[in-house]
């Protein structure tokens, strides 16, 4: 039986609530209670340290972040620091990989592969760099993609970060869309130091709200996954407490 995927697009949320969402999404997907489900969003400001993080890559102090309203979360996915904030599109699938998917290389790649064809909407070509996870783009030349060996000035276009159990994911992806990109400043972006970070907006001068991109991600996702489309709830104008209810919990 093909999969069907649920998407639900949450706007703007505080990054620990959602992450509390994630895990009892998680943990209802193992269970079978709820169906193969996104979640699409921006986050408010925060810094999340994944399993391998080095507290060196967070190079503003606790009270630079205060001051800057950022968050920092510490939490299960792998990988270095990365930041989120408006103007990003975060995708986190809870998806059960079993019985045909059950490879976390492959679901990396599906996930990289989705935010490439979201960004081929609008002119830009984008692809992978062997041992740097994400998804990449030549800076000098937005429109072509020739692998990274031909990129002039590679420069990283999306975040990747995932955390599979019992074969049910969470965590996810995040694409830049509009965010200032001069945040990332703050950190040394999933330890990356010899590559920069760059926008759908800095590659092609459009502003591209998140709830417009959203349901492009999911259709993307879906196909990607070889999976039947649900329906794709807006929850954008919920109060964090009625979200439970409204994702099945």
């Amino acid at each position: 039986m093909p999969r069907t995927l649920h998407g639900f697009w949450l706007g703007r949320r505080p990054y620990a609530r959602v992450h509390e969402l994630q895990q009892a999404l998680q943990q209802a997907r193992q269970r079978g209670a709820v169906p193969d489900t996104v979640l699409l969003l921006e986050h408010e400001p925060v810094i999340t340290l994944g399993r391998g993080a080095h507290p060196s890559h967070v190079l503003l102090s606790s009270a630079e972040l205060t001051a800057r309203g950022v968050a920092v979360e510490a939490v299960g996915r792998g990988g270095d620091v990365t930041l989120h904030a408006p103007g990003q599109l975060v995708g986190y699938p809870l998806i059960d990989l079993s019985p045909d998917r059950q490879d976390v290389r492959r679901f990396v790649g599906d996930l990289a592969a989705v935010m490439a064809q979201v960004a081929a909407r609008f002119g830009v070509a984008s692809g992978p760099v062997p041992e740097l996870i994400g998804l990449w783009v030549d800076a000098d030349a937005p429109s072509a993609w020739s692998g990274h060996e031909a990129a002039a000035r590679l420069a990283k276009l999306g975040a990747i970060g995932v955390r599979v159990s019992r074969w049910v994911t969470m965590h996810g992806f995040a694409l830049n869309l509009t965010n200032d990109l001069s945040a990332f400043s703050w950190i040394v972006p999933c330890g990356i130091t010899q590559h920069g970070v760059t926008s759908l907006e800095a590659l092609t001068g459009r502003a591209l709200p998140a709830a417009e991109v959203a349901p492009l991600a999911f259709e993307a996702l879906a196909s990607r996954l070889e999976a039947a489309r649900g329906p794709f709830v807006d929850c954008s104008a919920l109060p964090l407490e009625e979200l439970d209810a409204a994702l099945g919990l």
